[in-house]
């Protein structure tokens, strides 16, 4: 290891000391307390100090691994001495000690290792820091298919959350990251969550998909550099490439490396330019590999917003060269005509049809998780959606998704309603306006009958023609479809 010599054996007894202390997510959760751990969130660290002021083994955990702040040795229910030794504590005056890493509790059990983090009037990152695990690799461990995979690569692994969530499911993973410092703490967490106790890791460093050439896997994840910034400084947030290019890059190249039937799950940002549609951009990022995709667009900043959530991300608010960095990054976007900058999920599928299909959305709801209990129903509905004709649509037999509802809204007293959504509960939790021949749709498919003849009985029912109904319901149903209202 770069910097490190941690024994096996006092990585064992330091796991067993973490929960025989209660030192894990649903501990930490109940000890901080809600006040505390939100202004945790805000970077302010008195309410938690003062929520693990007693001094007992788990306030003292809690304030050496998560607050970063000195403890007495004589506190902590830890091997000290042999942590001192291995570089994972430093010792400070008299008989103090402050963890040189940011020990995590993570969901599977597991306990993550980056490096410390970073607060306001910190030194500044170094160029390799590695940051832990927050939102994004949360979504992402959300997002990733559920699916037993033989072969599974983590592309930019970082400190091995991804790891920790795909052993079990994977039986061989590969995770790569293009800083070695990263793979040293990251085969501190994967010992520490018992991994290779459920698969297969082999780490190999190097950049995108180089260390992985003429491989193939089942399953690939990634939480790249998709940071958007001039120069590049970070490894662990940012590639040096121009503009949303790594990003093209890392979703053009999946082909080369999924196995038939296997998915890729890339979190990414995507700008919004001047004069262009940022669906086009996305979408043909997609439509270049060939493969079925679906990209999903969960947030979006205008250029201010994004630099100022990166510039307090490595703690430079309220530097002297913040308003200098502020100035420069701002800049570098108007250059490219930057009106904003989006933030969301992009999957692959290799499902060898020679008719692929590619569908771009945004959805700032809350939806269901995880998702990837039901991605592939997903790619499945939109596959199935674009690629029956009319006729093959009449003869289907549709029936409503579970957890579909109607609304209907209009002036009181009023015969007919003026709007009716269909609404979904679970799943992706989406709204659809639909007219009333949907409406009467939704209220008889049930899986059994042939949408024709449902149709020429909505047409008896309300005076339509049956013909005319024939012809221009299936466009809607299709939609329907595509979005998850209807079943097939």
């Amino acid at each position: 290891m770069v910097g490190m010599n941690v024994p096996e054996a006092l990585l064992d007894r330091l796991r067993d000391r973490l929960l025989e202390s209660g030192y894990t997510l649903d501990g930490v959760r109940e000890r901080l307390g809600d006040v505390a751990a939100s202004a945790l969130a805000r970077e302010e660290l008195v309410p938690a100090l003062r929520a693990t002021r007693d001094g007992d083994a788990l306030a003292a955990l809690i304030r050496l691994w998560w607050l970063g702040v000195p403890v007495e040795a004589a506190e902590l229910p830890l091997p000290v001495a042999g942590l001192v030794e291995s570089g994972l504590l430093t010792a400070e005056h008299g008989t103090a000690v402050r963890a040189a890493v940011h020990l995590q509790p993570w969901e599977e059990g597991g306990y993550l290792v980056s490096d410390r983090k970073v607060r306001p009037g910190d030194p500044p990152l170094r160029t390799d820091h590695v940051v832990g695990a927050g939102g994004a690799s949360a979504n992402l461990a959300q997002l990733a298919a559920r699916a037993p995979a033989e072969r599974a690569l983590d592309l930019g692994t970082g400190c091995g959350v991804q790891v920790v969530h795909l052993a079990g499911r994977a039986r061989r993973i590969v995770a790569t990251d293009v800083n070695p410092r990263a793979l040293e703490l990251a085969a501190l967490t994967w010992r520490l969550s018992g991994v290779h106790e459920r698969a297969e890791v082999e780490a190999r460093q190097g950049a995108m998909y180089e260390p992985v050439e003429g491989e193939r896997f089942d399953l690939i994840v990634s939480n790249p550099p998709f940071v958007i910034a001039p120069g590049g400084g970070l490894t662990y947030r940012e590639s040096g490439e121009d503009a949303d290019g790594f990003c093209r890059h890392l979703v053009r190249l999946a082909p080369r490396h999924l196995a038939p039937g296997g998915y890729a799950h890339l979190l990414a940002n995507w700008l919004h330019v001047k004069g262009e549609d940022w669906r086009d951009r996305v979408g043909g990022w997609l439509a270049e590999t060939g493969l079925d995709g679906w990209a999903v667009q969960r947030d979006v900043q205008d250029p201010a917003e994004y630099v100022e959530l990166w510039l307090r991300d490595s703690a430079e608010h309220g530097t002297p060269r913040y308003a200098e960095r502020y100035d420069a990054w701002l800049g570098r976007l108007e250059a490219m005509d930057v009106t904003g900058v989006g933030f969301g999920w992009i999957t692959l599928r290799d499902s060898g049809t020679l008719d692929p299909v590619v569908r771009v959305e945004e959805l700032t709801q809350r939806v269901e998780l995880p998702v990837g209990g039901y991605v592939s129903g997903v790619l499945d509905a939109i596959g199935a959606a674009h690629r029956l004709t009319d006729e093959e649509l009449l003869a289907a037999c549709p029936a409503v998704a579970e957890g579909v509802t109607e609304e209907r809204s209009g002036p009181p007293g009023a015969e007919d309603p003026a709007r009716i959504v269909l609404r979904q509960t679970r799943g992706l939790r989406r709204t659809a306006a639909v007219g009333t021949v949907e409406a009467a749709l939704a209220g008889v498919v049930d899986g059994t009958l042939p949408l024709a003849p449902l149709l020429d009985a909505i047409a008896e029912l309300t005076g339509g023609d049956p013909a005319e109904l024939r012809a221009s319901t299936p466009a809607a149903v299709r939609a329907l479809i595509a979005e998850g209202f209807f079943t097939l």
